[in-house]
């Protein structure tokens, strides 16, 4: 029998009205946005009747999303389906990390919140961009980053898929080298040049507030969007890491598949990751969880895998 993986959607799958058809159909994922309330007054709101200009902020993107990650983890969690092992995708790691008990909640949500204060600070200190690249290698991607001078792979998404960042000023330009490589350059719906150096300051301010966090072994494998492989030593260091260094996606499903994961469920807004996850493998089974028609889906395909 194969093994269930959670993995944690990341910033840009946002949309107005995330998290509601949940919370109205599982008292689960209710409890969540109220306990997301008690901590941070308007979350529910935000998520459920927030403009899509609201929620790119990424002050505001951040700790939605971990709410409704949460919530639906929660759903699935009244339904009886749990994980054997968990990843999340950039911010979706520190779901992904409270769903494995490393942390609590309301730890969990404070630590989402500032992450996503620092990122939209750094952000606002120079105009950065992202962009999906395809069709085309990782050795590609690397050389057109390298003819400009602040240009980076950021997001080793999956064969033929890799995110970068780069200046504000830049983005035209590098959409036109990777053209020229022989790819295709996708703007992504984020405001900064996310796991690379322009979020340094971000990354050492973080690693500051994980100084008065306490984190615990989590209770089942989850594995780093910095390394690919499961959390050992340091998780601390890994997370601060994390906000400027590359996510290495493609690495950590590959890894999760060789651990014996058959059936992957992405937590959380949209199916971008289970796009990826089959681009990887045709060998797995994906399903998101996003609406109440997902969640029967899942407790009739998933629970006793």
């Amino acid at each position: 029998m194969g093994k269930i993986a959670f993995v944690f959607a990341g910033q840009g799958a946002q949309y107005p009205g995330m998290g509601q058809a949940l919370a109205q159909a599982s008292g689960a994922a209710a409890r969540v946005f109220d306990q997301a309330d008690e901590l941070r007054p308007g979350t529910s709101q935000q998520c459920f009747q927030g403009t899509e200009e609201e929620l790119r902020e990424t002050k505001n993107t951040q700790p939605c999303m971990f709410a409704v990650e949460m919530a639906a983890a929660a759903a699935l969690e009244e339904a009886g389906i749990r994980a054997d092992m968990a990843a999340g995708f950039s911010l979706g790691e520190i779901a992904a990390l409270t769903y494995t008990q490393a942390v609590n909640f309301a730890d969990g949500f404070r630590l989402v919140r500032r992450r996503g204060e620092l990122m939209q600070e750094a952000a606002e200190a120079q105009p950065t961009a992202m962009a999906a690249v395809l069709r085309l290698s990782n050795q590609a991607v690397e050389e057109v980053c390298a003819g400009f001078s602040q240009a980076y792979p950021v997001n080793y998404n999956c064969p033929g898929q890799v995110s970068v960042a780069c200046r504000q000023e830049d983005l035209k330009d590098l959409s036109a080298a990777v053209k020229a490589a022989g790819g295709r350059a996708l703007p992504l719906k984020v405001r900064g040049g996310f796991h690379s150096p322009f979020m340094a300051s971000a990354s050492q301010g973080f690693a500051q507030v994980l100084e008065d966090c306490t984190l615990a072994e989590p209770a089942i494998p989850l594995y780093s969007n910095c390394t690919g492989q499961v959390y050992e030593g340091d998780s601390k260091d890994l997370l601060a890491r994390q906000i400027a260094s590359p996510v290495r996606w493609q690495t950590i499903v590959e890894n999760m598949i060789a651990a014996g994961a058959d059936t992957f469920v992405e937590i959380g807004p949209g199916r971008t990751l289970c796009g990826l996850i089959e681009k990887i493998s045709k060998e797995v089974r994906t399903f998101s969880l996003d609406s109440l028609e997902d969640l029967e889906r899942i407790k009739e395909e998933v629970k006793g895998c």
